[in-house]
């Protein structure tokens, strides 16, 4: 198998594993709060916003996912209307134009986190400073900080520069569709 090939699969791996545990995490997190909730009353303090962030990461792995697959919303009834080897070519187009907005998210999405990133995550600021106090790592703060999550734009735009690439590697692979030919008419048949 070549190793475009092996790459391409274990990204698409990789952002499906990372959109699955993204949500089997919001449902733990959300199952665990509303239990504590209506069984002793008592709500997780980060169990409100975590849930949020959580997700923001998961649809970020999810779109690259989709990407990936070729699975994501497009306009398919124009594409579809195309002859196959102009289709390609616009597909390639597209890969291009993904890559490039991906690539700009990562820098928007930096900017973005930079801004806002000392600002304190209401829910999370006490659970983050509790870590950071408990393991002495003190970067563990920016747990509860709001840039933290705010990265998700950051790593939501490079995974989909990656699989926009890595897209478009995959149909420059591909052969081009050969136009068709009309055939000849077998010996005896009439022509109209």
């Amino acid at each position: 198998m070549p190793v475009m090939d092996k790459i391409s699969r274990f990204a698409r791996r990789f952002f499906a594993f990372g959109a699955g545990s993204s949500m089997a995490l919001v449902f733990l997190v959300i199952f665990v709060n509303s239990l504590r909730r209506y069984t002793i009353g008592k709500s997780i303090a980060w169990g409100e916003e975590l849930p949020i962030y959580l997700t923001i990461y998961g649809v970020m792995f999810g779109l690259a996912y989709a990407y990936m697959t070729d699975s994501h919303i497009r306009f398919a009834i124009f594409l579809d209307m195309l002859e196959a080897r102009i289709k390609r070519y616009v597909l390639m187009l597209c890969d291009l134009l993904t890559a490039a907005t991906g690539f700009s998210l990562i820098f928007a999405g930096h900017a973005f986190a930079l801004r806002r990133g000392h600002v304190d995550s209401s829910g999370l600021k006490t659970t983050g400073d509790w870590l950071a106090q408990v393991t002495g790592i003190p970067l563990l703060e920016w747990v509860g900080k709001v840039g933290t999550w705010q990265y998700a734009i950051v790593l939501g735009g490079a995974m989909l520069t990656i699989a926009a690439l890595l897209r478009l590697f995959e149909r420059f692979k591909e052969a081009p569709a050969a136009p068709a030919v009309p055939s000849a008419p077998a010996k005896g048949e009439a022509v109209s």
